[in-house]
């Protein structure tokens, strides 16, 4: 194996400015919220029958066919963003064969060909998710859809695109799925499949179910009031309202007969009877479970906490509230966590004031390390963002029960409108501890690689669960981000229709703050040294996280596709040697 560190690590793709805004903007544009709530209670309803759109090659005013270049054009291993007129296409040569996918990632609209292709699959160069040459179909997450497939052929030397002008313009295809047989005949408190928790995992597991040809009856359930949302948005565009960030449209739910209980809180699973109980008392038998409930913030334990003002970001109404509390009023974060940090970012141009309290020395230290880590508070105090470390909170003071102050232990008191708690999370299993479903000490509940708990028929997934990461050699690890939480809700679907699929994807996140992007591939936990390319000052640089001679991580800002590329070496069960980065 060869990075080839040299020429690799100094590679630039410079993304347009359009194609960067791109990046923060929601997935899927606008849709309705869906709320099942009668007087109260929450409960499923019968779902009608919506046709499923016919092929659009059956209209021949739907297709497009355009040459596109000489068979010579390309080599092996090269792509190519080709335009057919009334949109554009991703041209593909590998191993001879030509292909022809969507050219933009589904997920937030990065070009794909920027991105790293490698044995049949293109990976996408902003957040890691992988498409199939061949088919467009995902492989690896983050994004619900796959990419559309366009038609091929050679003649006298000339490629040729045969494509529908639909699957042109919207760069996206939902994969094919089941319909439920008949919801008529079913007994109000019984499903087949229960699913408890409505993020990605969740949302993923359900349509991996319907993917594969399941028809029978499918229940979701949540807390929130909202269908399943881009929940990571809530803290890097504050003002999004829940239609806007909503990961699917409710025709979606209605069309695949997907039920979604909503502000439905389960108080206890009754393994033995199969059962799920509700906290208002109502009933649900299961035949197989998924628990993918995520994780709970933490709470300030201070004195004066109870005060107004005072917020967890949890839901879009906390986010937007916030926005409208803190514009030209004097803001303090505690935590320089993600979610700490990218509130600050937002909240800097619009905030009269923002301060960051924070424990450690050094934000991002034990993620990514004090070099890194000092760049970006570099970078936060370049844009008026004032840092108060290795320091916290001892009292939150009210003014008429509204927060006027925060003193902190260093003895310092902060002017404060508006508190934002960013000081982690703790997995949201309580409910479980009676159930006999196998919990850590942490609270985490214990998968293994196909995402089964030791109870049969009951499977778990997302922020709340330790499992076996193929990268650190089956270490039982916690990965609570959005990709791996698609991952998981995938692999649990597979598993429940006893498909025997085991899960080996290479965790891939990233965040976003003053219009910038950290990417990070690999689990750089317990790393003992980082390797650094490029200019921290500058805000390019590469950063390889090594523990003993391996390279267990990666992190970049301007310097894409290298996390990609180097997720794509991981994914293929490669080891990166530290001297191969140095």
């Amino acid at each position: 194996f060869l990075l080839v560190p040299a020429v690799e690590v100094k590679i630039e793709v410079v993304i347009p400015e359009k194609e960067r805004n791109k990046e923060e903007m929601s997935p899927n544009g606008k849709a309705s919220p869906l709320v099942y709530k009668v007087n109260g209670t929450a409960r499923h309803y019968h779902l009608e029958e919506h046709p499923i759109a016919s092929n659009p090659y059956h209209n021949p005013k739907d297709v497009v066919e355009a040459s596109v270049c000489h068979v010579k054009d390309l080599e092996n291993g090269q792509m190519r963003e080709v335009d057919l007129g009334c949109g554009k296409a991703l041209l593909i040569k590998e191993s001879g064969e030509f292909h022809a996918v969507g050219h933009k990632c589904p997920h937030y609209g990065a070009p794909l060909v920027k991105g790293v292709l490698s044995k049949g699959r293109v990976r996408c160069p902003w957040h890691g998710a992988c498409f199939n040459i061949s088919t467009g179909d995902i492989e690896d997450f983050p994004g619900l859809d796959s990419l559309p497939r366009f038609q091929v052929k050679i003649e006298k030397e000339k490629v040729y695109i045969r494509a529908s002008k639909q699957a042109l313009q919207t760069q996206r295809r939902t994969k094919m799925m089941a319909k439920c047989i008949s919801l008529s005949n079913y007994n109000l408190s019984s499903t087949n499949v229960l699913i408890i928790g409505a993020g990605a995992a969740g949302l993923v597991c359900a349509e991996t179910l319907r993917q594969e040809g399941f028809s029978d009856r499918i229940v979701m359930c949540t807390m929130d009031r909202h269908l399943p949302y881009d929940r990571p948005k809530l803290s890097k565009s504050m003002d999004s309202h829940p239609e806007q960030i909503a990961l699917r449209p409710k025709e979606f739910f209605r069309t695949y007969d997907i039920e979604v209980l909503t502000e439905m809180q389960v108080a206890a699973v009754d393994i033995k009877n199969k059962t799920a109980v509700f906290k208002d008392g109502f009933k649900m038998e299961y035949n197989k479970l998924l628990i993918a409930t995520g994780n709970t913030p933490k709470a300030l334990s201070c004195k004066g906490k109870e005060v107004e003002n005072v917020f967890n970001i949890r839901t879009p109404e906390d986010a937007n509230r916030v926005v409208k509390l803190a514009t030209s009023k004097n803001v303090v974060i505690v935590g320089a966590s993600f979610l700490g940090m990218e509130v600050a970012a937002y909240l800097a141009e619009r905030a009269h004031s923002v301060s960051l309290v924070e424990l450690e020395e050094v934000p991002f230290k034990k993620f990514f390390g004090e070099r890194v880590g000092r760049a970006v508070m570099k970078m936060f105090e370049s844009n008026r963002v004032k840092f108060y470390m290795q320091t916290e909170v001892s009292e939150l003071r009210e003014q008429e029960g509204k927060l006027k102050e925060v003193v902190l232990k260093s003895g310092k008191v902060l002017r404060a409108d508006v508190c934002v708690v960013g000081v982690g999370a703790v997995p949201a299993t309580g409910f479980l501890k009676q159930s006999g479903v196998n919990i850590d000490s942490k609270g985490f509940i214990v998968v293994n690689k196909m995402m089964q708990t030791n109870i049969p028929g009951v499977f778990a997934a997302g922020d709340a669960v330790t499992f076996p990461l193929a990268l650190r050699n089956n270490k039982k690890v916690n990965v609570p981000h959005w990709q791996m939480a698609h991952m998981h809700g995938r692999i649990a679907a597979l598993n429940m229709l006893a498909h025997g699929m085991e899960i080996s994807t290479v965790p891939y996140l990233w965040t976003a703050m003053f219009g910038k992007s950290i990417r990070y591939a690999g689990h750089g936990e317990g790393f003992d040294d980082v390797v650094i390319q490029g200019d921290l000052d500058e805000l390019k640089f590469v950063a390889f996280y090594t523990k003993s001679d391996e390279v267990v991580a990666v992190a970049s800002m301007n310097y894409d596709p290298i996390v990609s590329k180097v997720a794509e070496v991981l994914a293929a069960g490669r080891t990166i040697r530290k001297r191969d980065v140095e």
